[in-house]
């Protein structure tokens, strides 16, 4: 048994090892399909063009043989012509910039073949220039990978105190901890089903599995489940509507509308009974959602999904009853991290364009990296 690396373990610029599988290679194979540091390898096949061609540079992370599997490419520097670092810097460049993604082919998924891959012509700089081009970037995109850390690292740390005060009220409750003396109620007596016609030319508006509500258009094509039914777009979305996906909910697929228009009649959209706080309830059920706790409820299952399109079943679901002064601090709390949020996924945005610009221009020789070091994101 011998690990391997497939299509899963590579993102772009990274190689995520927190699931690296083992099969059988024979000594032949592993000879074949043997990787060594320097290597770059790039995603053969995807369900998007947007991530066919990703890559990533293996650096003898794991302290074993690894092979790779037939779902990833593998590009590996001419000793005396290439250095791995810079090849790896240029995959990455074509990727970003699409050139991986115009050599795809397919309908439902695209692939990338070798062939086509060894027919692309790089320009060659000397071998000292290519490792201080490569070790340019290295430095220059670490400085922009760490600043979008550590906003990132603050965001979740705020969006776990939320979370921690949440699960505080459910800890205590009955859910937990029967005869516990902390009540619960039906959701369908905390919150009301509603049910409006669609407007006209509305925003398609869709519950993604981060929790978040809003306009398709504003977010990427992935991240949620395409609702199967003849009607596409079925009812009315409101600012403040908690939504929950009845097919996509056990996923996270749960939240607080912040955008107005249509959504499909596979969605329970609701409002908060007796005054209650609907971004309090929209980040409580997602909580319920990805713990698995939901599911527990469901009568019938499909592949990957829960089916809870049947208001009376999901209306039954017992959840904690909390004051509505508490609904209303965590509200406050989950409404200030919006603008927050919104201003991370912007700069990053913004980052990741600076990033890809940034290494089209070093790789192809656009700007003299001997001159450019230390100019850094703050340009």
């Amino acid at each position: 048994m011998v690990k391997y690396l497939r299509a899963a373990n590579v993102k772009d610029g990274v190689l995520d090892l927190s699931d690296v599988k083992s099969m059988n290679f024979t000594p032949d194979e592993q000879r074949i399909f043997g990787l060594r540091p320097g290597d770059v390898l790039v995603t053969e096949g995807s369900g998007s063009l947007s991530t066919v061609g990703a890559a990533a540079v293996w650096r003898g992370e794991i302290d074993e043989p690894v092979c790779f599997q037939n779902t990833l490419l593998r590009m590996r520097p001419r000793s005396g012509v290439m250095d791995g670092g810079f090849l790896g810097w240029w995959a990455q460049s074509a990727f970003g910039s699409g050139l991986f993604a115009s050599l795809a082919d397919g309908a439902n998924i695209y692939h990338l073949s070798a062939e086509r891959v060894r027919e692309l012509r790089v320009g060659i700089p000397s071998l000292d220039e290519q490792r201080r081009i490569a070790n340019f970037l290295d430095t220059e995109l670490g400085k922009v990978d760490a600043l979008v850390a550590k906003k990132d690292k603050l965001l979740s740390r705020l969006e776990d105190r939320i979370e921690s005060r949440i699960l505080a009220h459910v800890g205590a409750s009955q859910l937990a901890k029967p005869n516990s003396g902390h009540p619960v109620s039906p959701i369908r007596r905390m919150l009301s089903k509603v049910s409006r016609p669609p407007v006209a030319d509305g925003e398609t508006i869709t519950a993604f599995r981060d929790g978040q509500v809003t306009a398709r258009s504003i977010r990427r094509a992935e991240g949620y489940t395409l609702s199967s039914t003849s009607e596409a777009q079925g009812q009315y979305v409101e600012v403040g509507d908690v939504v929950i996906h009845g097919l996509d909910g056990f996923a996270g697929a749960i939240g607080t509308s912040e955008s107005a228009g249509n959504c499909s009649p596979v969605y329970h959209v609701c409002v908060p009974r007796n005054g209650g706080n609907s971004l309090f309830f929209g980040r409580l059920l997602r909580i319920l959602a990805v713990s698995g706790y939901l599911g527990l409820f469901a009568i019938s299952t499909r592949e990957r999904a829960v089916d809870f399109r049947n208001w009376d079943l999901f209306g039954r679901i017992p959840v904690p009853e909390v004051s509505l002064a508490e609904q209303e601090e965590i509200g406050r709390w989950i409404s200030s991290t919006r603008p927050l949020r919104v201003a991370v996924e912007r700069s990053n945005v913004l980052a990741e364009e600076r990033r890809q610009a940034l290494i089209t221009a070093a790789v192809t020789g656009q700007i003299d990296v001997s001159t450019a070091s230390g100019r850094g994101i703050e340009d």
